[in-house]
């Protein structure tokens, strides 16, 4: 976007503001940006991704400015600079792919407030009206569904099905919904071969058959029953976890899930499933005990909780440029571990009173990182099962390690690729070796230096190159970023609310 663009842009935003009645800071708390972020826009003085544009118009509900959707959009990072302020942890992604799911259990209306906008949650969205259920953004992030009384599977987009992962989430759901259909295989990041099977395997234990076709999974439904089963999961999966919730959430007998996921998306799942009348007892804990309902007709109002994946990739952000930030929302339970061991490393961190979030049951902090000098943990970082280092944050401490005195083994055993992809921050200074396909030396401290990178097929290796570009002195450009947008709601654009310089472009 040219500057003029962006000033007649910034004319558009005011009036449409205007016309609404509400002050800047009325239109910053809505967004979850700032004041100053709101007037820099209004004047023109920042550029504004396509995806903030839609936000915007879906807040005020009109059209703000006409643009053709480019088929790449990048990334210009001016790096070197210190950050400070404050800034809000955003819903959860995964929490929020997960209740969009479940919400085809619910005959009645769902309203899911601040729910994540990103790529993810527009796909899953898109598959979800692809099938007839009504979905109205009634604001920037509250999503109101209503289902019909029969779904249109046969509609299926499969286009949005195969650019995401969580469509084989709709199993669970979809458990007796027609005798026989197909769905899409899953897509999404490339992080190696993640097989189905732990999902099948759970799902056989209601009925469910699955064979696998060409491009396509054909699901034959179990007849109804109401039977009581206890089975044991032999992978404690996040997703798989869910699937066999919410299959065993719409059947009247009861279920006890053993060597379930306790980690948050699954506790939000639970906490809006007993909002539906389900009963779900050990919330939290390995073992599950579920007793469903056939028929659910409830209108519902939810907040997912906040993601404490987002939240590491703030408090990276922090640390990465030495600073003094403050990551508001931060939730505790699934942060732990990552903050003790950063704490272990020299960073010195200051960790608010807890309060609750707005769905009544999460716990929140907020983390204020502090200039520090790190040093190599003695051990190795590994990930493990909540309530250990959680998999999806371990990308985060290779960025981190870059500033630490000392060689660190990061052991990435979860996922086949992933380690492969985060050698590319040796394109900015790093010195990252690899020792096979799930571990890697990190050798610091960095001296980062500026690059021009593509972002890689995996969400978090593509957000720790971003996170290592604000440290890196100079102009840096990561390409392609459709990856990040699958994850994060402007990350770049609420980096910038707290110092950071990046600006949005296309070729």
């Amino acid at each position: 976007m040219t500057q003029p663009t962006a000033e007649h842009v910034g004319l558009l935003l005011r009036d449409a503001r205007g016309e609404k009645g509400w002050t800047q800071g009325q239109l910053a708390t809505e967004l979850g940006t700032s004041q100053s972020a709101i007037a820099r826009m209004e004047q023109g003085k920042q550029n504004l991704s396509l995806r903030m544009i839609e936000r915007l118009e879906a807040i005020f509900g009109r059209s703000i400015v006409k643009v053709g959707k480019p088929q790449m959009t990048h990334l210009r990072v001016e790096g070197g600079r210190t950050l400070s302020g404050e800034v809000d942890v955003n819903s959860s992604k995964n929490a929020g792919v997960a209740l969009l799911c479940a919400s085809l259990i619910n005959r009645g209306t769902t309203t899911l407030r601040r729910l994540a906008r990103i790529e993810e949650v527009n796909r899953i969205v898109e598959v979800l009206t692809s099938i007839g259920m009504e979905c109205t953004w009634l604001n920037g992030s509250d999503l109101r569904i209503r289902r019909p009384e029969v779904l249109d599977l046969e509609s299926m987009d499969v286009d949005a099905a195969r650019r995401t992962r969580s469509v084989i989430m709709l199993l669970g759901p979809l458990l007796d919904e027609t005798s026989v259909y197909l769905l899409p295989y899953a897509g999404g990041c490339d992080l190696g071969t993640r097989t189905v099977e732990p999902h099948m395997q759970a799902l056989r234990q209601f009925g469910l058959e699955v064979e696998a076709k060409s491009g396509f999974y054909s699901v034959t439904a179990p007849p109804a029953d109401e039977l009581n089963r206890s089975f044991v999961l032999t992978e404690r999966g996040d997703t798989v976890t869910e699937n066999a919730i919410m299959a065993a959430a719409h059947r009247e007998g009861t279920t006890i899930i053993r060597n379930a996921s306790p980690n948050y998306m699954v506790q939000d799942l639970c906490f809006y499933l007993q909002g539906l009348g389900v009963e779900i007892d050990g919330v939290g804990t390995t073992t599950l005990k579920i007793t469903g309902r056939s028929a659910i007709d409830v209108d519902i109002e939810y907040f997912p909780s906040e993601d404490p994946i987002e939240a590491m990739s703030l408090i990276t952000a922090g640390i990465v440029t030495n600073s003094e930030v403050t990551i508001r929302r931060v939730p505790i339970e699934f942060m732990e571990i990552e903050l003790a061991t950063l704490e272990q490393m020299g960073q010195k961190l200051e960790i608010s009173g807890e309060y609750m979030a707005r769905n009544g049951r999460t716990r929140l902090v907020d983390v204020t990182t502090k200039p520090s000098e790190l040093q190599a943990p003695q051990d190795k970082i590994h990930p493990m099962p909540f309530p250990g280092l959680n998999i999806d944050n371990l990308p985060f401490f290779a960025v981190i390690a870059g500033n630490a005195e000392g060689q660190t083994m990061i052991h990435d055993w979860v996922y086949e690729n992933r380690a492969i992809y985060l050698t590319e921050l040796n394109k900015l200074g790093a010195q990252v070796q690899l020792l096979d396909p799930h571990r890697i030396y990190v050798n610091g401290p960095t001296k980062w230096r500026a690059a021009e990178i593509g972002c890689p097929p995996a969400l978090r290796p593509a957000a720790c190159l971003l996170l290592a570009m604000l440290a890196a002195r100079g102009t840096s450009e990561l390409r392609n970023i459709y990856v990040i947008e699958r994850g994060y709601e402007d990350l770049a654009e609420r980096l910038n609310t707290i110092g950071a310089k990046i600006e949005y472009f296309q070729d």
